[in-house]
C-alpha cells in the first residue's frame, strides 16, 4: 500500500471537483434520470414492494382489446360507444366512486359527421346519438365526480361535450426529460392569465376535498403534503409497484355488469375510489418511463363480474406502459404522499463530488488492480444505500457518483503515472539489476527510500568467501570454474535476498552483502543469522548433491556485524554503486576471516547477538581484537535457532563456556582438560585447549588479558 502525501490530497480533491463538475453539468443531464430508472429497477429487483391492488385509492377502466373483440362493440368505432359508456359511467358513479377522469379524447362526434347518407348528411340522421352520453356527462360534472382530460395544444374534447362538463376539463400533458423517457408529471398549466391543475392532480384535489396551494417560491402543497419538485411545477413520479398495484377492469366486463344489473358489484369495485378511464393497447398511447429498465405492468386485472377472463391472462413486464397508468400512478403518489424526493443540483454535486474524492484517495493509495476492486466496492455499498433511501422514496444520486469516480479512478491513476510514481519509477529502475523484486516493494512500500548521496542506517553486514578456494580453482578447467561460482553464488544470493538482504557486490568468490538496507527492516540482524545458517546448509547440500561440487568438498566462513553505516549512491559524478562504508563493514570482514582460527563457519559479533533476542542458540567464541580496531569484542558462533539444537551441539557449547570461564579466570589446567573433553569433535575447543596447555606450563604476567590479538585478516 503505497503513502499518501500532501500534494497526492490536493490531486484528489482537484480531480473530484473536475470530475463532479463535468458529471453533474447540463451536458450530462440525463444521468440524473438515469438513476431514477436504475434506482426503480434495483429496488424492484432486490427489494420487491409489492402492494396489494385492493388497497389501492386509484382503480383503472380499461377500454382494451377485449373491448374491442366483445359486442356489441367489436367492428364499431369508438364515437359509436358513447351511450353505452354513458351507462357504465352511471353505474361507476352510483357505485360510490369519489371522481372519474377521462384519459380518452373525442374529439369529434358522429352527430357532426357531413358524410353523405341517403339524401342528407350521416349526422343530421343520427341528432340526439349521444344526448344520453351529454346528460352522464352534464350530471357527473355538476357533481364534482367527473373530469373531462385533454391535451393542451393538441386534441381537445368535442365542443358540445367541454359545454357539458362546463369547466371540469384538465390538461393531460405529461412531463418528457430530454431522453423522451417519461419521470415527472406536471402539476398545473397556464391557461389565459390563470394556472390550470394538471388531470392527476385535479382527481386528487377532489378525492381530498383540498385544493393545491402554492406558495410564492413555488412550491406546491395539497391537504398540508408539500409535493417534492427537482423540476419546478412537476411531481417525480414514484412507480412502486410497477403497475401491479393497481386493479384494472375490463370495459366490456363492466358493460356486461350493467346489462345484469349487478350493482353490488359496482359498489365493491369503486366505492370510495379513484377512476380513471382510458385505452389499454399494445401499440395505442404507450409511454416509456422509469420503469424501463425493470419492466412495467399495465395494471393487476381486477375481479370479473359477468363475463369470463380472457384465456391469456398473463402479463409480461414491457418497456413502456399504457399512458392511462401514468396518470393513475401520480393520483396515487399524491394521495398517498409517497412522491419521489429529489436531491437538489447542489446536494447531488456536494455527494457526488464526495464519492469521487473517496475513490480517487483510494486510487492514491492502492496500485490500479486494489484500486478498480475498490471502485466495486464503494459502488456496490453506495448502491445498497441508495436503494435503501429509495424504499423511502428518496432518490440518492447512482450514476452520477458512480461515472465521476470511475473517471477520478482513471484520472487518477494517470496523475500517478505521470508525475506521483515518477520517483518510486526511477528508484524501481535503478535498482532493478542489483536487488531483488521482493526487497524492492518492501522498499517502496517503506516510504522510507535512502537518500541519494548516503544516510545513516542501523544494518547487519554479511561477508563471506570460501576457503582454500585459490588452490583449488587452479584445479579447474574455466568452464568448470564459471559453472562453479555460478552455481554457488546463485545458490548463496536466493537465500540472502529471500531474507531480505541486499547483495553489495561478488569479490571473486566472496560475497558482500547488507541487511536493513535499501529496505527499513527492524529485524535486519535476525534475518542476517538466519540467512548464514541456511546458506551453511546449502552448501554441504551442493557438495553432496551437484555434479559441479563433486568430490571438491568446499566450505565457506561467513562474518555478521551489525551497528550504524553510511548506505547510500556512492561514487563519482559520471559511475556510482550504492553500496556502504563505515566500521561496521570493517569489523564484519575481520570476521570472517577470524572463522579460520577457530574452525569454525559463521562468526557473529556481541552487537548482532544482542540485536536477534532470544531467537537463536549461541556460544560465545571469544574476546578478539582485530586489524583496525584498538577495543576488544566479544564473538559467537550461532549453532540454531533455540529450541532445534542437537544434543551434540548442547554438550560441545556446555563444555566450551565451562573451559572459556576457568580460561578468563586463569585456571589454565581446568581450562585444558574442558576444552580437551570436545577437542576431537570441535575444532574450537581444540585449539583453545593447546592455548591453556601452553599457559598451563608457562603462566603469562599479571598484566595478561584474556584476549586473542589477530594479526591476519
Amino acid at each position: 500500500m503505497r503513502r499518501i502525501g500532501r500534494r497526492d490530497i490536493v490531486a484528489a480533491i482537484l480531480i473530484a471537483l473536475l470530475a463532479g463538475a463535468v458529471v453533474t453539468s447540463p451536458p450530462f443531464q440525463t444521468l440524473q434520470g438515469l438513476s431514477l430508472d436504475v434506482l426503480t429497477a434495483l429496488r424492484g429487483k432486490l427489494v420487491g414492494d409489492h402492494r396489494d391492488p385492493a388497497t389501492s385509492p386509484v382503480v383503472v377502466v380499461a377500454i382494451d382489446g377485449e373491448t374491442y373483440d366483445t359486442p356489441p362493440f367489436q367492428g364499431s368505432p369508438t364515437l359509436t360507444w358513447t351511450r353505452e359508456i354513458a351507462r357504465v359511467l352511471g353505474s361507476i358513479a352510483d357505485g360510490g366512486a369519489k371522481v372519474i377522469g377521462f384519459d380518452v379524447i373525442f374529439p369529434s362526434s358522429i352527430e357532426r359527421s357531413e358524410i353523405p347518407f341517403g339524401d342528407a348528411p350521416l349526422g343530421a340522421r343520427l341528432k340526439g346519438f349521444d344526448r344520453d352520453y351529454l346528460i352522464a356527462l352534464r350530471k357527473l360534472s355538476s357533481d364534482g365526480k367527473l373530469v373531462l382530460g385533454e391535451v393542451l395544444s393538441s386534441d381537445h374534447p368535442d365542443r358540445a361535450q367541454q359545454l357539458a362538463v362546463g369547466n371540469n376539463v384538465r390538461g393531460l400533458n405529461v412531463y418528457t426529460d430530454t431522453d423522451h423517457v417519461i419521470r415527472r408529471m406536471p402539476l398545473s398549466f397556464p391557461v389565459g392569465d390563470m394556472r390550470a391543475s394538471a388531470m392527476a392532480v385535479e382527481l386528487a384535489t377532489r378525492a381530498l376535498g383540498a385544493k393545491p396551494q402554492t406558495a410564492p417560491s413555488g412550491v406546491t402543497a395539497l391537504s398540508g403534503y408539500t409535493i417534492p419538485s427537482a423540476v419546478p411545477n412537476t411531481l417525480t413520479l414514484n412507480f412502486r409497484g410497477l403497475g401491479r398495484d393497481v386493479p384494472t377492469y375490463s370495459f366490456a366486463d363492466l358493460h356486461a355488469c350493467v346489462e345484469k344489473n349487478d350493482r353490488d358489484f359496482f359498489r365493491r369495485a369503486f366505492g370510495g375510489k379513484i377512476v380513471v378511464l382510458g385505452t389499454i393497447l399494445n401499440v395505442d398511447d404507450r409511454k416509456i418511463t422509469s420503469m424501463r429498465l425493470s419492466g412495467g405492468y399495465d395494471g393487476t386485472p381486477a375481479a370479473r363480474c359477468a363475463l369470463p377472463a380472457p384465456a391469456t391472462t398473463e402479463q409480461k413486464a414491457r418497456s413502456d406502459i399504457a399512458g392511462v397508468f401514468v396518470h393513475a400512478n401520480a393520483v396515487r403518489n399524491l394521495i398517498e404522499r409517497d412522491a419521489v424526493t429529489e436531491l437538489g443540483f447542489p446536494l447531488r454535486s456536494i455527494l457526488t463530488i464526495v464519492f469521487a474524492a473517496i475513490v480517487a484517495c483510494a486510487a492514491c493509495v492502492l496500485a490500479p488492480g486494489g484500486a478498480l476492486i475498490a471502485w466495486f466496492g464503494l459502488t456496490a455499498v453506495y448502491a445498497a444505500v441508495a436503494v435503501g433511501a429509495f424504499v423511502h422514496a428518496l432518490a440518492l444520486p447512482l450514476t452520477e457518483p458512480a461515472l465521476a469516480s470511475l473517471a477520478a479512478l482513471a484520472m487518477m491513476i494517470g496523475y500517478r503515472f505521470v508525475l506521483a510514481d515518477r520517483d518510486e519509477r526511477f528508484l524501481r529502475r535503478s535498482f532493478a539489476f542489483y536487488l531483488a523484486p521482493e526487497v524492492i516493494d518492501t522498499m517502496v512500500a517503506s516510504g522510507k527510500m535512502p537518500a541519494l548521496g548516503g544516510e545513516m542506517r542501523n544494518v547487519t553486514m554479511f561477508f563471506s568467501d570460501l576457503s582454500g578456494f585459490s588452490s583449488i580453482a587452479e584445479t579447474m578447467t574455466p568452464g568448470e570454474l564459471v559453472t562453479l561460482m555460478n552455481e554457488y553464488l546463485s545458490a548463496m544470493t536466493d537465500i540472502i535476498e529471500s531474507h531480505g538482504g541486499y547483495v553489495d557486490k561478488y569479490i571473486g568468490d566472496s560475497i558482500v552483502a547488507m541487511f536493513g538496507a535499501p529496505a527499513d527492516d527492524p529485524a535486519h540482524a535476525r534475518h542476517a543469522v538466519h540467512a548464514a545458517l541456511k546458506c551453511h546448509a546449502k552448501l554441504a547440500e551442493l557438495n553432496a548433491g551437484s555434479a559441479a561440487f563433486a568430490g571438491r568438498g568446499l566450505s565457506h566462513r561467513i562474518g555478521l556485524n551489525s551497528g550504524e553505516a553510511v548506505v547510500g549512491n556512492i561514487g563519482s559524478r559520471r559511475r556510482f554503486n550504492y553500496t556502504v562504508m563505515s566500521d561496521t563493514v570493517n569489523v564484519a570482514s575481520r570476521l570472517e576471516g577470524a572463522n579460520k582460527y577457530y574452525g569454525t563457519a559463521i562468526m557473529a559479533s556481541e552487537m548482532t547477538v544482542a540485536q536477534t533476542g532470544n531467537t537463536f542458540t549461541w556460544r560465545e567464541l571469544d574476546a578478539i581484537k582485530v586489524i583496525g580496531r584498538g577495543e576488544a569484542i566479544k564473538v559467537f558462533e550461532p549453532l540454531a535457532e533455540k529450541g532445534t539444537e542437537s544434543a551434540g551441539q548442547t554438550k560441545v557449547a556446555a563444555a566450551y563456556a565451562e573451559g572459556l570461564a576457568c580460561w578468563r579466570a586463569r585456571e589454565f589446567a581446568k581450562a585444558a582438560d574442558a576444552f580437551g573433553r570436545m577437542a576431537e569433535m570441535d575444532p574450537a575447543s581444540a585449539l583453545f585447549g593447546k592455548r591453556a596447555t601452553a599457559l598451563a606450563t608457562n603462566p603469562p604476567g599479571s598484566d595478561w588479558t584474556p584476549v586473542n590479538i589477530l594479526e591476519g585478516k
